[in-house]
């Protein structure tokens, strides 16, 4: 113990690379946009060691089902950190984390966050939260506490990492999901705002391999290439939930199109008797998904795999309410079409040669199988034998390149 406390310099937290006064700073940037991300439930004020939500309507519920979620925005923070613009990632992070509760019926009621940072600029991480803050506004969900790490020595000043928790509550006898699906259900398609939080180690691979930068004006985007990738995912939660409120709709179950791709997610809310048959020929993707695959030569059963295809989610309901669904939908920007329908699985009519997708991430779900070609592309599998009799007279086809307007994080 001799060689304890011998002179040399003092080494201090703040000579350790954590800067306390930097986080203090950066609390108080963020508590305007903290504070309009609230609902009449919160108890207390930013700062405390818990958010409180006063849980006294759940109490009155017949059965309260709560409902939670965690989830990240993966690599699309390198985008973000390139371009040094930390405004929007927020809504990538509600989006993957609130929506994933809004598909068993349930209404997203409180998030936390946690962002890890190798240097906490109070501006950025202002920037980050005040982003966050507006998505959950956007959302009807309170941001009810968070973290904000400071973490030298394990990522460079200006990485960053960011991750949330949901908790919702639905009536038992409300939760959707494969026990309500049904032969005859129409699969709506809901269009994304483009690529959203999945599969961006796929995209920026090719896009480096081909030597795009970001700053590159990209006429089929009618924008550069940093702001396409960058664009916002589309919260879908506050109005599904007016979808399912509305009057003479009885919706059936939904799926958030997120990694796995469309056909994955799909089967996890079908039961393991059904068979869902997709056809590509209902939608042409937004202009982002073949650039990605051209540039990079990707697989057709890859990049479906990988990216949304310009489907954010995934809506089932008998098939004489699609309509009204669809004209909901439109209400609130949300573009929707026909794309499929829901057969007995001892029924239904398989392709050869097309994969069948059943079941994912550990569900022993149903089985989808996605035909024909996209409209304007190479086919890639034998083409569909027509759209599902019944659904498809609102329209036969949706462009989402034309059909979609920039989703802002403003």
């Amino acid at each position: 113990m001799s060689d304890m406390g011998s002179q040399g310099e003092q080494i201090t937290y703040a000579g350790a690379g954590v800067d306390v006064e930097a986080g203090d700073k950066a609390v108080e940037l963020m508590k305007a946009d903290v504070r309009r991300a609230t609902r009449p439930e919160v108890l207390g004020g930013l700062g405390g060691f818990a958010g409180m939500f006063d849980a006294s309507a759940i109490a009155r519920m017949d059965r309260p089902v709560l409902a939670t979620s965690t989830d990240g925005v993966g690599t699309k923070v390198a985008i973000a950190q390139a371009l040094d613009i930390h405004d929007t990632i927020g809504f990538d992070l509600v989006g993957m984390v609130v929506d994933d509760i809004v598909v068993c019926g349930a209404e997203p009621l409180f998030m936390t966050d946690y962002i890890a940072t190798g240097k906490v600029v109070p501006e950025r991480i202002a920037a980050i939260v005040g982003g966050i803050a507006r998505a959950c506004e956007q959302a009807g969900v309170a941001l009810i506490g968070g973290e904000t790490a400071e973490h030298p020595g394990l990522l460079e000043p200006d990485e960053y990492d960011v991750a949330g928790a949901a908790t919702g509550v639905v009536e038992y006898a409300a939760v959707l999901g494969p026990q309500r699906v049904r032969t005859g259900d129409v699969v709506l398609g809901l269009a994304s705002s483009g690529l959203h939080s999945n599969g961006y180690s796929l995209v920026r691979k090719v896009v480096a391999h081909a030597g795009w930068a970001l700053d590159r004006h990209v006429d089929e985007f009618g924008r550069t290439l940093g702001e396409e990738l960058l664009e916002p995912t589309r919260v879908y939660s506050r109005d599904l939930l007016d979808l399912i409120a509305t009057d003479g709709l009885d919706l059936h179950a939904l799926s958030h199109v997120t990694g796995g791709g469309l056909a994955a997610n799909l089967a996890r809310v079908l039961p393991d008797d059904v068979f869902a048959r997709i056809d590509r020929g209902t939608w042409t993707p937004p202009a982002v998904f073949s650039t990605i695959q051209q540039l990079g030569r990707v697989p057709q059963a890859d990049i479906e795999r990988t990216l949304n295809m310009g489907v954010g989610f995934v809506a089932m309901l008998p098939a004489d309410q699609a309509e009204l669904a669809v004209a909901t939908l439109a209400t609130s920007g949300i573009v929707a079409w026909p794309m499929g329908e829901v057969t007995a699985l001892e029924d239904a009519h398989i392709e050869d040669g097309v994969e069948v997708v059943r079941g994912a991430k550990g569900v022993d779900g149903g089985s989808v199988q996605v035909v024909g070609s996209h409209p304007g592309t190479t086919p890639k599998a034998r083409p569909s034998s027509g759209p599902p009799s019944g659904v498809m007279a609102m329209r036969d086809h949706v462009d989402l390149e034309a059909a979609n307007e920039p989703v802002r994080g403003d």
